[in-house]
């Protein structure tokens, strides 16, 4: 066991382990410290105090916080995010006089303000070694263009997402998880691309959260449109209620008339594997319809 701090940087929501600088030392949530990282030593949040976390659970070697930080540290943080404004209109008058395709998200300074990293998204690869120049003379600090992908600028500019919270990614979400059209499938859900796209227009990352208990649940349904003995003779599945496992099934009677009736799953027969019974889909139905949703989200 080993004790530790959580950290985080940036309002990002990934937490990150560092050793106490003193062993007797406390850490107030919300306040700020000066840990050192790959980049150089940067000014974090800590998210809890002085805890006991299994050493499987860290990567070793652990780096110690430097220090608490300062009025004049909060003071300095607080100068960098006011030139932020001025330090994008700047970058964006400069990508239009270059004419550069990529389209500007957000720039940050270093905790010394000797760097300042601007944040981008393009199609394809951009040649902006004369931009970097331009920027470097009129900021005069080094000056670094990242690339990011369409999901991080969702995490960096973040939003409202469909449900009515804030983005996971950019609020609950420390890595972003892999995401499949199979986990909405196994869901029941509608395969409606402006209901299971998130704003970054990729599959919503809350697919992943429950997929578990829906791909266990998943095996124990029929699938829908597949043939069920019912206790009031055979049907076809109309629609599958993963939460309360319960299937509705459409009876069609002797003098032609239709019934629809919920049943548990427990009071259905039905084989398991085929296209008309419960398991997982067969290869060839994932590709067809995961190729023909891929299209659409493209």
């Amino acid at each position: 066991m080993a004790k530790v701090i959580g950290v985080k940087f940036n309002n990002t929501a990934k937490v990150y382990y560092f050793a106490p600088a003193f062993d007797n030392e406390e850490y107030q949530e919300k306040t700020g410290v000066i840990v050192e990282t790959a980049k150089g030593l940067e000014y974090g949040t800590v998210v809890f105090g002085v805890k006991e976390v299994d050493d499987k659970d860290i990567v070793h070697p652990l780096k110690k916080v430097i220090r608490k930080a300062t009025e004049k540290d909060e003071k300095n943080i607080k100068e960098h995010e006011k030139k932020i404004p001025e330090a994008m209109e700047i970058a964006q008058e400069k990508i239009t006089e270059h004419n550069l395709d990529m389209k500007l998200i957000g720039c940050e300074y270093s905790f010394d303000g000797k760097k300042l990293v601007f944040f981008f998204t393009s199609d394809g690869r951009v040649d902006f070694r004369e931009l970097v120049k331009d920027l470097a003379s009129r900021f005069h600090v080094r000056i670094e263009l990242r690339q990011v992908g369409i999901r991080d600028e969702t995490k960096i500019l973040g939003g409202i997402a469909p449900c009515g919270r804030p983005c996971c990614c950019s609020s609950c979400m420390s890595e972003f998880g892999k995401v499949t059209i199979k986990m909405a499938k196994t869901q029941g859900l509608h395969l409606n691309p402006s209901k299971i796209s998130g704003l970054c227009g990729r599959l919503m990352c809350c697919l992943e959260y429950e997929n578990e208990y829906y791909s266990e649940v998943y095996k124990k349904m029929p699938k829908v449109g597949g043939t069920v003995k019912t206790p009031e003779g055979d049907g076809v599945v109309i629609n599958n209620d993963m939460l309360k496992l319960i299937s509705k099934v459409k009876i069609s009677k002797p003098d032609g008339s239709e019934v629809y009736k919920d049943f548990p799953v427990d009071k259905l027969q039905f084989k398991k594997g085929d296209k008309n019974g419960k398991g997982k889909p067969t290869a060839d139905d994932d590709e067809t319809d995961d190729e023909d949703i891929k299209k659409i989200l493209d």
